[in-house]
């Protein structure tokens, strides 16, 4: 017969405990979208909390305040837009595609460029769409709009998976499969690179970063809005820690081609801080920029004030547009109500990101 010492026994406890924290903080991560793969659990309860700290800690990554995902509009608001599935050696993901009537006929010239939209954490693409009104955009000036649509089953929140290192690589996970559904529907549509462009928000203005950077080939132009720089965190805590604005300062990725950036970020932004626009904005203007012309400009819209700051090359060309919107929380500056996590006021992030893609001045 086995016989356990006293000493033994508290160690056997001590293990038990552990291997229960163990569990605890993996299934709330995975609640809160951060294990891909991870399925939505119940929040434990108060009683269950040798980890409240962490509980308090969680409540911006993966899941966005005050939405779950059973709050998440459903496709009923896709009108307009066709649905697809593009699958490569990397994974498969579902996107909404929508092409304006002259963007389908080649004799009114045809699509005039590609957009890349990727949704926040709890969003789906009818949602950001709606919220950012960009399809109406497009039919004004005849550009194709794709929606990527993070599945359920890679993240449990529906987030791009922005702070995992095998997501942050060229020809690996999640770039591997958004740049490749990028070239096909390009192709389909007959869009040049230097007329490819991809935009996001929060958790998708991270992955937007991440593919300007790992893609500078596919994309001519990023679009961050209230996003975080490239490779910003590798693991979950440096993800809490870069999200409160209390990550490293990582260096500018070594890159020879500069992607053309524009930056939007709220100065109440509560869920990712300001400071990780101010990074995204200083990589975008160190890359490559040895000389540069800088502006700086202010104004209000709709009685909210921003200020932006803009840096172009000696011929005036701008390579970076910074928006800094006075009061904004976590929302898209200037959209509509019918999607999530929009504010009204503010200027208009689409208008604004849609010229400075495609403004003849900046080709």
């Amino acid at each position: 017969m086995f016989k356990l010492t006293a000493g033994a026994m508290h160690r056997a406890r001590d293990d038990a405990r552990h291997t229960a924290a163990q569990d605890l903080v993996s299934r709330t991560l995975a609640q809160h979208g951060l294990m891909p793969g991870g399925a939505v659990l119940q929040t434990p309860s108060a009683s269950q909390s040798g980890a409240s700290s962490l509980f308090a800690g969680l409540k911006g990554l993966g899941n966005l305040p005050g939405m779950t995902p059973t709050d998440t509009p459903s496709a009923a608001g896709a009108h307009g837009m066709t649905p697809g599935q593009f699958t490569c050696a990397a994974g498969s993901r579902a996107y909404l595609l929508h092409v304006p009537d002259s963007a389908k006929d080649s004799a009114k010239g045809g699509a005039t460029g590609l957009v890349v939209m990727l949704h926040g954490c709890t969003q789906n693409p009818a949602d950001f769409a709606a919220g950012t009104a960009m399809n109406a955009l497009a039919d004004r000036h005849g550009f194709v709009v794709l929606y990527p649509q993070q599945s359920r089953g890679d993240n449990a929140q529906s987030c791009w998976n922005w702070f995992s290192r095998g997501d942050q690589l060229r020809d690996k996970g999640e770039p591997a499969i958004l740049a490749g559904m990028t070239q096909d529907i390009a192709s389909r549509h007959g869009v040049a690179a230097d007329r490819t462009c991809v935009a996001g928000l929060s958790a998708g203005a991270a992955m937007a970063v991440i593919l300007g950077q790992t893609y500078p080939d596919v994309f001519s132009a990023v679009g961050a809005h209230s996003g975080l720089p490239y490779a910003a965190a590798r693991d979950v805590p440096q993800a809490f820690a870069a999200m409160a604005g209390r990550g490293a300062d990582v260096p500018a990725p070594d890159q020879r081609t500069t992607l053309r950036t524009i930056v939007f970020h709220g100065t109440a932004d509560a869920t990712v801080a300001p400071v990780n626009g101010d990074r995204i904005a200083a990589h975008a203007k160190t890359a490559g920029l040895t000389q540069s012309l800088e502006s700086d400009h202010s104004g209000q819209t709709a009685g909210r004030g921003w200020q932006q700051h803009v840096s172009a090359d000696m011929k005036g060309r701008p390579l970076l547009e910074h928006w800094v919107i006075d009061g904004l929380g976590h929302a898209w500056s200037g959209g509509k109500p019918g999607g999530s996590y929009t504010d009204a006021k503010g200027p208009d992030a689409s208008a604004e990101m849609v010229r400075f893609f495609f403004d003849p001045a900046a080709d």
